[in-house]
This record gives C-alpha cells, sequence and structure tokens, in this order.
C-alpha cells in the first residue's frame, strides 16, 4: 500500500522537478540540501537561492532573443528588473550581474541606484524607466539623476500633470515615455486601469504638450495588464489596441522607437505549473511585428519589466512544527515556530498560493492538516495548496516533538518584506526571522556543481529592537529578587 508523504507527491505531480528534489526521505531545493541549512541556522528562517535570479533572467532574454530572429525581427530586447518586487542589496548585486536595466517605482529608487553606481554595479547607460504616480520628490530625483549624467532614465508619465512638473525643473533635454491606461478584465470592480493616460488622450497631449518641446524626446510608450501575460482573448486584444496607439504616435512622432510591455510572466506557484514562456514569447514578437508592418512602421525595440519572474522562485521560508492541536474529530493543527501573517503577509492579505512541502520525513505516512501561526489572530493560518485544496504532511507522531519536523513553502521571494514592513514591528510583537543567502561559486568553466556559500544577512529580530521602533528605552529584563 503506497501511503508515505513521498507516494502522494509522486502520485500527484510529476516528481522530481528542476529545483526539487528527494534523497534519503529529506528535500533539496535546487541542489541544496535543506536539513544541512536547518541545522547551520535553525528555524524559522528565510533563505534566497540567488543564482535562481540569474537564471531566469538569462532564460527570458533567451526567449525574447530567438523569438525576435524566428520573426526577423528589426528591433532589440532590454531586460528591466522590477525594483518593488525586492530592494535588497544582494537581490540587486545579482541582478545587475546579467547586463540587465530597472525600473522604478518611488523616489527612494533612484538613491538606491546612486549607491549602486558609486559601487561600480550600475553604469549612467543603463536604462532607468520611472513608472507610478509622482510625487515632487520622485520627480525631483528623476530630474537630478538626469542632470547627473544617467543619461537613458526615461520617465514614464503616469499623468499629464507630471510633464509641467518635470518641465520646471529640467535643465537639459530628456527621453519621455507615456503609460497606457489600458482596459481591466470584465470581473473586475472598475473598467480602467487608475494607471497611465487614456488611448484616446496619448496623440492629443503629445501633439500639444511635447512635440514642439525642445526639453523632450518622445522615447517609448507603456502599457502594463494587471493580470499578467496570459494566453487569453482579453491579454491579445489589450495589446492589439496599445500596439495600435504605438503605431498612430509613432506616424506624428518619428522618434519613438520603444514599446514596453511590463511586466507579468508567472511563476511556478504549485507543483502542477505548466506555462509555455516560449510560446508566448514568441506570439508577442509576431504579433507586434504583424500589427507594426500592417500600419507601415517600423516595429520597435521591446523593454519588459519583470518583478515577481526573476526574483520570485529565489526564496523559501522554513519552519519547524512545535506541536499538533487536535480541535475535534476531523481538525488537526500543525502549529509552526513562526505567524503567516509577518513571515507570509501574501498569503493572508490576498490569498497568494505557494508552495507548501516537508523537508524531512517523506517516508512517513501523510496526513491531512491545518497549518497554524503563533499569533492569537484568527487569520494566521495557511491552508493553500492549489490541487489538493489541503495541506498534507508526513503524520506528526509525539516523537517529533524531539526531532523536529520541518517544511518549506517555496517561491516566497518576492514583495514578502516590502509588505510586511522589513524591520519593522510585526503583528503580535512576532520577531522576524533570520534571512539567509546562498550562491555558489565555481572554481572552473568545468565545475558544474561549484561550492555552497551560505551568508547570514539578517538575525532574528531582537526585543531591543522592536522596543526602540515603538519609543521605549531598552533595558534588561529585571530578574526576581530569590
Amino acid at each position: 500500500m503506497k501511503n508515505k508523504y513521498i507516494d502522494l507527491i509522486q502520485q500527484t505531480y510529476e516528481f522530481p522537478q528542476e529545483e526539487f528534489e528527494v534523497r534519503e526521505g529529506e528535500l533539496l531545493f535546487n541542489g541544496i540540501d535543506l536539513m544541512d541549512i536547518i541545522k547551520q541556522y535553525g528555524t524559522p528562517l528565510k533563505i534566497t537561492y540567488l543564482p535562481k535570479i540569474s537564471q531566469n533572467i538569462q532564460r527570458a532574454k533567451r526567449w525574447f532573443n530567438v523569438a525576435m530572429a524566428k520573426a526577423d525581427y528589426n528591433g532589440d530586447y532590454h531586460y528591466c528588473y522590477c525594483t518593488k518586487s525586492s530592494h535588497f542589496s544582494f537581490v540587486l548585486e545579482e541582478v545587475l550581474k546579467n547586463d540587465v536595466h530597472v525600473e522604478t517605482s518611488s523616489a527612494f529608487d533612484l538613491n538606491i541606484i546612486d549607491a549602486l553606481h558609486e559601487q561600480g554595479l550600475f553604469e549612467k547607460d543603463n536604462y532607468i524607466i520611472c513608472n507610478g504616480f509622482k510625487k515632487s520628490t520622485y520627480i525631483e530625483n528623476i530630474v537630478n539623476a538626469i542632470h547627473n549624467g544617467f543619461i537613458n532614465t526615461i520617465p514614464i508619465l503616469d499623468n499629464k500633470r507630471e510633464l509641467d512638473q518635470i518641465d520646471e525643473l529640467l535643465q537639459s533635454k530628456c527621453k519621455l515615455g507615456i503609460r497606457i491606461a489600458s482596459e481591466e478584465e470584465p470581473r473586475f470592480e472598475f473598467y480602467t486601469s487608475r494607471l497611465g493616460i487614456r488611448y484616446d488622450d496619448i496623440v492629443p497631449f503629445y501633439l500639444e504638450k511635447i512635440k514642439n518641446n525642445p526639453k523632450f524626446e518622445m522615447k517609448m510608450l507603456h502599457m502594463f495588464i494587471n493580470t499578467g501575460i496570459e494566453d487569453t482573448a482579453y491579454y491579445w486584444n489589450e495589446l492589439s489596441k496599445c500596439v495600435n496607439v504605438y503605431c498612430e504616435l509613432k506616424k506624428v512622432a518619428p522618434e519613438l522607437d520603444s514599446f514596453n510591455i511590463g511586466g507579468g510572466f508567472p511563476i511556478k506557484r504549485t507543483l502542477s505549473f505548466s506555462y509555455d514562456y516560449e510560446y508566448m514569447a514568441e506570439e508577442i514578437i509576431a504579433q507586434i511585428k504583424a500589427m507594426c508592418n500592417r500600419n507601415g512602421v517600423e516595429e520597435p525595440h521591446i523593454f519588459t519589466e519583470f518583478g515577481s519572474f526573476t526574483v520570485g522562485e529565489s526564496g523559501a521560508v522554513l519552519f519547524s512544527i512545535l506541536e499538533q492541536k487536535r480541535q475535534n474529530d476531523r481538525e488537526k493543527w500543525n502549529m509552526i515556530d513562526s505567524s503567516f501573517m509577518t513571515t507570509l503577509p501574501d498569503a493572508w492579505a490576498i490569498n497568494q498560493i505557494f508552495i507548501p512541502l516537508a523537508i524531512n520525513n517523506w517516508d512517513n505516512e501523510y496526513e491531512r492538516v491545518f497549518l497554524g501561526g503563533l499569533t492569537c489572530d484568527s487569520q494566521d493560518y495557511y491552508n493553500s495548496e492549489s490541487n489538493l485544496n489541503a495541506i498534507f504532511l508526513p503524520k506528526f507522531m509525539e516523537e517529533t516533538l524531539h526531532s523536529p519536523q520541518y517544511i518549506g513553502l517555496f517561491h516566497t521571494g518576492a514583495y514578502q518584506e516590502s509588505i510586511g514592513g522589513y524591520g519593522g514591528i510585526q503583528h503580535c510583537l512576532t520577531p522576524a526571522p533570520k534571512h539567509v543567502t546562498i550562491q555558489r561559486e565555481f572554481a572552473n568553466a568545468d565545475d558544474e556543481v561549484g561550492e555552497i556559500i551560505t551568508k547570514l544577512f539578517a538575525k532574528e529580530q531582537s526585543y531591543k529592537s522592536m522596543l526602540k521602533t515603538l519609543g521605549y528605552e531598552p533595558t534588561a529584563r529585571q530578574k526576581p529578587t530569590p
């Protein structure tokens, strides 16, 4: 009878997979023995496997460049990293190893770019695509970047007023972009994105305010579909409308030469994930070329802004099961040594799904459980596995209290820290876990395995740092008199 945890996973999915395999009853993540990491650092623990970032960047660059070659496409492809997905220095350092550019969304992003430039990691001719609704400090930093020689800084106008604000401060020539306010899917509560300028307003706005202003060079038209890049009639319809706007604008703005399709490549959220990236890249390039040919305009350079796709699959969070609580005849609660609300805010805020897997005891029998966090909030739980609609883990036994059951939630590398407020005050004062980065260093070109290098990026959050943030003077806890 096949009733072991490993039997369940192998019968439900194609397993092992590219980043997951099991050896001697224990899970490996991208070839990393997670039990070794846990023995060294303990749990709860966040890890970032840095080589996955470069791997995904190179994959996307290959897909789009091959698609352009197949279509005999005349433009170039530029990969931009969407910094809001993760601003950590170790992420940007890995990203910038791959000859890519960045997309920003706030004033402080430009300060980060200054720091990267001072370290020799970011060149002044790299593209900086400045998106988002812009407060005055953001506009000031954009203009300062242009004045300081970052020649490919491109503010993407989110509304018409931003042009006047930039014009007032600008003392040199500036490349310019406009974001199209795309229409949303019918299931949305609203019809049109709050971001960008309406389709019908773009050409008249250019003719009235930009065309005859010597400070500005119309460089880029930008689109973004909120639901991501999917093989649906809705996506292809929106792409077609946006490319047609590009063609109309190109006819009156000959300096326009770039089309930004935004982000939206999905990442693996379940072991049954299936997505044909190559087909989508080829179809996007083919359709853009065909529409440009029909309109008699030269096809544009293509920019993408991948955030979650870049960093999402590099991350994981590892927990210990502290105890199992049987609350009734049917429900078993496996209590973790942290909180889902603080470590994975996406999970409860927008019901984001990750990949939950046991780290050890794969040869044990399995059982259905709920995963509970440490806080006293009723929302602090995780019970989402998209195919099974439940969580299954190796059966909990009392002896595991001395040899804990470890679990991991995988592909958590995007947005968690920024949404959760990294380094701040968490719900119920639950401390932020340790964070470890993992890199591979290769001795030479023939070395296919490399040496695993781990680095403790952040210790577990201390009570002293919390008290300081809350405005208290940290003091040693008074000991009772014996």
